[in-house]
């Protein structure tokens, strides 16, 4: 992958709760000139204009997931609504804890239904799970109809992506599933170990940063 072709799977993040409508005007023009997938903002901060080569994401119980799934549901529709292409929801990692995996399905399927047409990735804050719970947790994201699955939201005290996660996440999801890689993510070195880790996608907020530091004629 050269720079360009990383570029091109990154949502350029912007999730700081004081951000302005103009600091997402900033995000929405950097991405464009990055040429990044999409940009990715609060729902509050939708509508978002963009050009058509961008598209837009948005979270949804975002950052803790301790949310009831009607609740999440309601959001995530309005955000659709909003014209919101992607949501990023965060599990409820109460009942992941608790090995309630029927309910963690039903909480992710719960926001599938509300959210048609749009691509739906559920965050695991993998560095908050053991390896067990994070295959279990992929499992029932596919089983519950989501297209990705995301490491981190970036703000859990626990830590963002590894590549230990991204390598079990994408070894249980095969290519059914996409891969997201989020939180932690400042430099080309890491961004790259992501990609080879099995990540398809890329959270960034220090996407230029990153970008600049890959040789575009050596990117592999």
């Amino acid at each position: 992958m050269n720079r360009s072709d990383v570029a091109a799977i990154i949502d350029h993040t912007l999730l700081k709760p004081e951000s302005t409508a103009e600091d997402v005007r900033a995000l929405v023009e950097e991405a464009t000139q990055l040429g990044t997938f999409s940009v990715c903002v609060s729902p509050n901060q939708l509508p978002v204009e963009v050009p058509a080569s961008l598209k837009v994401a948005t979270v949804c119980g975002f950052p803790s997931g301790a949310h009831q799934p009607e609740v999440k549901a309601a959001e995530a529709r309005q955000s659709v609504a909003l014209g919101a292409n992607e949501v990023d929801m965060v599990v409820n990692l109460k009942l992941v804890k608790e090995g309630a995996w029927e309910d963690v399905e039903a909480d992710i399927r719960a926001v599938r239904e509300a959210t048609s047409g749009a691509l739906l990735k559920v965050i695991i804050e993998s560095a908050a799970l053991t390896d067990e719970e994070i295959v279990a947790c992929c499992r029932a994201c596919e089983a519950a109809g989501a297209d990705f699955v995301k490491t981190s939201t970036g703000f859990h005290p626990a830590g963002g992506a590894t590549t230990h996660a991204v390598e079990l996440m994408r070894r249980t999801v095969g290519d059914r599933l996409g891969v997201k890689a989020s939180g932690g993510i400042r430099d080309a070195a890491t961004a790259q170990a992501m990609i080879e880790a099995g990540a398809n996608r890329l959270g960034l907020s220090s996407s230029r940063a990153i970008l600049e530091g890959m040789d575009d004629s050596e990117t592999e």
